[in-house]
């Protein structure tokens, strides 16, 4: 991977470095910043694993996500940030896939 186009980012005090289209490096690193908290939140509650952390996290984004779906079908002014929601979880998912891929 062409260091040009990756970020290192951290989540749970481990370092991965993924890619990153050019001009989305700060989302990428908002995106791992709400991740890694999000993470954490799971761990804090007594997940052990990184594995099902990630997948309790995913869940708990999800569900998120539907919720934030259900009430962009009553505002359509939400559909923009739903969106937005949707791609940013999406980022994250590939994210992890491609550090977990490296390990």
């Amino acid at each position: 991977m062409s260091n040009e186009n990756s970020l290192v980012i951290h989540l749970l005090d481990k370092e991965y470095r993924v890619a990153c289209p050019a001009g989305e490096q700060d989302n990428l690193l908002a995106a791992a910043r709400h991740l890694d908290n999000q993470m954490r939140q799971v761990r804090d509650s007594n997940v052990i694993g990184l594995e099902r952390i990630a997948i309790m996290t995913a869940l708990n984004m999800s569900h998120e996500l539907l919720n934030a779906r259900k009430h962009a079908a009553q505002d359509p002014e939400s559909e923009a940030r739903v969106q937005a929601l949707l791609g940013r979880l999406e980022d994250e998912i590939q994210a992890f896939e491609d550090a977990r891929r490296k390990l």
